[in-house]
């Protein structure tokens, strides 16, 4: 009896600690911006990693996700509703929500769970240990770049997803609706704000950060081997898919 009420108890222990480890890791991690100069070749390898070998997925997946709402539009709008008013429900769906949530949960699968492979395999074969030995600030080596090229190149990422998007919906639309070109841009533009556009790379940066730093932070603190490895791995998908839907609803809230 007392073994089935402890469980619960030290699982909210272990909660609470792991949160106390991320934030004291974030705090090492600013305070090593100060030595951002010494990383920079190391950071601009982490965005060319992290953001110029994403642009397939992300124009695959942003292209189908606008024809996708474009569709289903079409099958929603009745005779009576003109159908330029697609290029309206494409483009606010593409910039304030599919754009970031999708590219989010993308790459947390495809940047999150590398990130915590690498660094967690550098902490299993001891060589996070070989750094400090030497001297040299493990986080500002290994996380600090990998950080720092998340929250710059998410954005980038997020402009190309908004472009391919809504490219990928006027497409769906002319072939569903025979929709021209001027018909849709008339209907993106009827609603359009420049804000709709800046949200949405808000969104990329607090994404970008959240999912890079969740990742170094499971990879950093990974033990037990190979098995832990890839359970570290997989906890960061889990949590950073987690992340993403809360911060999503709290931008929201907040912002709109």
């Amino acid at each position: 009896m007392f073994r089935v009420i402890f469980y619960p108890i030290r699982g909210v222990i272990q909660f609470f600690e792991g949160i106390g480890r991320y934030f004291l890791l974030q705090l090492m991690l600013f305070r090593s911006l100060t030595s951002w100069r010494l990383n920079l070749i190391n950071t601009i390898d982490q965005m060319m990693l992290i953001g110029a070998r994403s642009i397939p997925i992300i124009i695959l997946t942003s292209l189908f996700s606008g024809m996708v709402t474009a569709v289903q539009s079409a099958y929603q709008f009745s005779s009576f509703i003109p159908s330029y008013y697609v290029g309206s429900v494409v483009g606010e769906s593409v910039l304030l929500e599919l754009a970031p949530m999708i590219t989010g949960l993308v790459l947390t699968g495809r940047v999150g769970a590398t990130i915590t492979a690498e660094i967690g395999t550098m902490r299993v074969t001891e060589q996070i240990d070989a750094l400090e030995s030497l001297s040299f600030d493990p986080v500002g080596y290994l996380i600090l770049p990998r950080v720092l090229a998340g929250t710059i190149m998410f954005p980038f990422l997020i402009i190309i997803a908004d472009f391919f998007g809504v490219f990928g919906g006027w497409v769906s639309a002319h072939a569903q609706m025979n929709v021209s070109m001027f018909e849709f841009i008339k209907g993106f533009k009827q609603w359009f704000t420049p804000w709709d556009a800046w949200f949405g790379l808000i969104k990329a940066v607090t994404f970008g950060f959240a999912i890079t730093s969740i990742a170094c932070y499971h990879g950093y603190y990974t033990k037990g081997g190979a098995q832990g490895v890839g359970k570290a791995t997989t906890i960061t998908v889990v949590v950073s898919c987690v992340t993403i839907v809360f911060l999503d609803y709290v931008l929201a809230a907040l912002f709109l």
